[in-house]
């Protein structure tokens, strides 16, 4: 395919430990398991920030969420930014999206030509954190602990209502695609909230893990007083101690995730079933936005730096691309640039800012030991934390904590921090010293509080008197679907039909 189709599926809050080469082989994921065999498989791949709409604007733009300026959840996605969908469709791509990407503000399709759905988040600037009230929860949108007390079996609810759709339309929008009507060639993300909270899961596949022998977390609940300065702010945020946590609780938590796992596995198995009895051919490309702690330490859902919370599933199906496992550390912000580059499109007007390198010549066998990045500057901080990931090494900073160094090769659960320890000073340092030349945190930390300042004011405004939302409204012209007066139906039922009749 010298300018192929690309079909990109994301999915929310995947933990990437479950992916140490593909989907761990108990998990019930036969679609994912087949599409794995055939890609290249990133085994340390990690968010730019272990949030939704940070890690997002960061996946389709190739920048930190210190450059994206989207810091949060409520912050907006500049429009003057360029994504992959404004690079494929300026090269002459239809780009499409169906489903979630947490775009926050007026611009709702930042390069996407067409989208299938609605968000299933907010547009606006409500869930804006404040770092001038450090210590406050905002309770009608923060997190808490009633996702795991409220875990078990549903056959119906809000986030399966959106998943469903997403599918339905992607899968539709597929079999539209191989009717070619149009004969560009074609970008379609589909993107589910899955296997993101709440811990419920249709029976069907909640059955699946009745014998699972993975519903306990390797490293149990500490002591709150145990945990990092980081991680006690994540459980004020989650509100810990309003709720009393059952292993039952953790169990039934664990197993609807992973059941949701397999419930996400039957949704992309409808796409690909889609994409292959039309007999087209896409470069696949399978990443989360970012991990899930699933009780690990006593942690749940993300904003942490740990494994569970940052690190991500990445596959990529493409040709030139070896299939196999790479353990080199990468990276969501490069998946930008390396769509650009198995598109043939060039980003050389704005390669000096954008932050990401392709993946392609790692799945042609060549090596890169550039540290990757991630940044936090949203709920549960007051005042951003920067991490680098180089080599076996992880190295975490804030200006309010002690620095932390763990050796994920012998400690991978991130148990022992060595930042304090004489016989590693010297890494300490060396990783001080790239933290220093990339960052600057004071300034990114007033970069956030005035972010934060306006958006505040601005939200507070617009909900006085006249209220016009920014939420996505998906476009339907039902005047031009199935058969009306104005056409031709021996035309509408033969352009409606793949394969073509005899």
């Amino acid at each position: 395919m010298s300018t192929p189709n690309i079909l990109i599926f994301m999915v929310d809050q995947l933990n990437g430990t479950l992916f140490p080469d593909g989907p761990a082989d108990w998990l019930h994921a036969p679609n994912l398991k087949k599409l794995a065999a055939r890609s290249t498989r990133f085994a340390n791949a990690y968010t730019a920030s272990p949030l939704c709409a940070p890690g997002r604007a960061s996946f389709m733009s190739g920048l930190l969420p210190s450059r994206s300026r989207v810091y949060d959840n409520a912050a907006e996605f500049a429009a003057d930014i360029p994504t992959y969908a404004h690079h494929l469709r300026r090269a002459g791509y239809q780009t499409c999206l169906s489903g979630k990407m947490h775009f926050v503000g007026p611009d709702q399709m930042h390069g996407f030509e067409e989208r299938l759905t609605t968000d299933i988040y907010p547009a606006d600037f409500g869930w804006t954190p404040d770092y001038r009230k450090p210590g406050e929860r905002i309770d009608w949108w923060y997190h808490n602990m009633g996702s795991v007390t409220g875990a078990g079996v549903a056959e119906i609810s809000n986030q399966m209502e959106y998943d469903d759709e997403v599918a339905y339309n992607a899968t539709r929008k597929v079999y539209d695609l191989a009717r070619g009507h149009d004969d560009r060639p074609w970008c379609l993300t589909v993107s589910f909230t899955h296997p993101h909270d709440p811990y419920v899961a249709r029976k069907k596949y909640w059955d699946l893990y009745e014998e699972c022998e993975h519903l306990l977390p390797e490293v149990p609940a500490m002591a709150y007083d145990d945990h990092d300065a980081h991680a006690q702010r994540i459980f004020d945020a989650n509100d810990w101690r309003s709720f009393d946590i059952s292993e039952e609780d953790i169990r039934r938590s664990r197993r609807a995730y992973f059941a949701n796992i397999s419930y996400l596995d039957d949704k992309i198995g409808e796409v690909m079933e889609a994409l292959e009895t039309t007999r087209q051919e896409a470069v696949i490309l399978f990443v989360s936005d970012h991990g899930d702690m699933l009780g690990e330490r006593g942690l749940w859902f993300k904003m942490s730096f740990y494994e569970g919370s940052s690190r991500v599933p990445l596959m990529i199906a493409a040709p030139g691309m070896e299939a196999g496992r790479v353990a080199t550390p990468v990276s969501t912000i490069d998946v930008c640039p390396t769509l650009c580059d198995l598109a043939g499109v060039s980003l050389e007007e704005v390669a000096p800012w954008i932050e990401g390198q392709s993946l392609v010549p790692l799945g042609q066998g060549a090596e890169r030991d550039a540290p990757v990045a991630m940044e936090y500057a949203a709920e549960a901080s007051y005042a951003p934390l920067v991490s680098l990931r180089y080599g076996k090494w992880k190295y975490n900073r804030c200006a309010l904590d002690p620095d932390q160094l763990f050796d994920l090769e012998a400690d991978p659960h991130e148990l022992a921090n060595l930042a304090g320890m004489p016989e590693h000073a010297g890494t300490l340092a060396q990783l001080q010293a790239k933290a220093e030349a990339r960052w600057d945190l004071a300034a990114f930390d007033a970069q956030v509080r005035e972010s934060q300042a306006r958006r505040w004011v601005v939200y507070e405004a617009l909900r006085k008197g006249g209220y016009y939302p920014w939420d996505y409204q998906p476009l339907q012209k039902a005047s031009e679907r199935y058969m009306r007066n104005h056409m031709d139906l021996n035309v509408v039922e033969e352009n409606a039909r793949f394969p073509r009749g005899e």
